[in-house]
């Protein structure tokens, strides 16, 4: 497995009954003496990896308890809103190839608020970035695009529903994210004011309030996204799910690649693969064209909101957030 190597499990660690089990119950596996190696994964989160070590079964789990100290109630919330959203995506056929939604195994509260899903092997969409970035490996990006391109407007086009989106909810998240921006004084009084202007001429629109709303990952980050075979994708991290405009996730996978490519140097060297991501996205649907058109009149705006996400960040640099808040403004400043 990929990670850090810690050791074994204890067999006096509650995490050995509770890793036994799910190889018992969900994955057929018996085994008495069953002994699991520890592997910590990167990124924010609590995220291990475990290898039995007969079997080689592999099981990943997020602890959300060390996220929220004593608050047990608020942790087990979100490891039980994560687990419902894993099925609930799969009951839409997202299984296997080319399109897998990752399955839960099993949550435990008591053991600081632990969710447990399959793991799915694959090259992260972080490192395909890279390998563009930094490697010129840009028909390799290209053909990841597309699949991850295919795979989100399968899930946006299958859980779309009646209801009209709210873009209000979204610019309420918006102002969250100036807040967090303000408070870390990457934000001065006039930024606020200005961008928080812009976004009120965006409400304006009656554009971003006319699409149906689908289920969104709302996540769609490159730590996110797995790559097997062909076109092949695997989703994980699904603890922000939600209902909303498809758009948040197009958005958020066009603002990464803007960012990725700025870090670098050069945000002009990302737009040849916003264009082929978006563009890919909407050749599936019934009009390409006017799919297209309708998808590129709002994605600045989430874009923008994106960018400004990530400005927000504490590992994030403050010239790099002055620079990604700079770009976040052209883009709400767009016709």
């Amino acid at each position: 497995m990929d990670g850090r190597y810690l050791g074994y499990v204890s067999h006096h660690d509650p995490m050995q009954g509770f890793l036994s089990r799910i190889m018992r119950d969900r994955l057929g596996i018996r085994r008495h003496d069953a002994a699991f190696r520890v592997f910590r994964f990167s990124g924010s989160n609590e995220v291990y990896g475990y290898q039995e070590r007969s079997s080689d079964a592999k099981i990943v789990c997020k602890f959300y308890g060390p996220r929220f100290g004593r608050d047990r109630d608020r942790a087990a919330g979100l490891a039980a809103h994560e687990f419902e959203g894993l099925q609930r995506l799969r009951g839409y056929g997202l299984v296997g190839s080319p399109h897998h939604v990752v399955r839960p195994l099993g949550m435990e509260p008591e053991i600081n608020g632990v969710i447990a899903t399959e793991y799915y092997a694959g090259e992260s969409f972080s490192r395909a970035i890279a390998r563009a970035v930094h490697h010129h490996d840009h028909a390799h990006l290209r053909h990841r695009l597309t699949s991850l391109a295919w795979f989100l407007a399968t899930q946006h086009n299958l859980t779309a529903n009646g209801q009209i989106v709210d873009f209000g909810v979204d610019g309420r998240y918006f102002g969250r994210v100036v807040d967090r921006l303000r408070r870390r004084d990457r934000l001065g009084d006039g930024d606020v004011d200005e961008v928080t202007w812009l976004r009120d001429l965006w409400a304006e629109r009656p554009h971003l309030w006319q699409d149906r709303r689908v289920w969104l990952h709302g996540d769609a980050t490159p730590a996110n996204f797995l790559f097997g075979d062909g076109l092949d994708v695997g989703a994980i991290d699904l603890e922000r799910v939600k209902r909303g405009d498809r758009v948040f996730d197009v958005g958020r996978v066009a603002g990464e690649l803007q960012h990725a490519f700025m870090l670098a140097g050069s945000r002009r060297r990302a737009e040849p693969f916003v264009g082929h991501f978006l563009w890919e996205y909407c050749g599936h649907f019934p009009d390409r064209r006017r799919a297209f058109d309708s998808i590129r009149a709002r994605v600045p705006f989430y874009m923008a909101l994106n960018l400004l996400r990530i400005a927000a960040n504490g590992y994030i640099s403050e010239d790099h957030a002055g620079r990604l808040v700079g770009q976040a403004k052209r883009l709400l400043r767009l016709p």
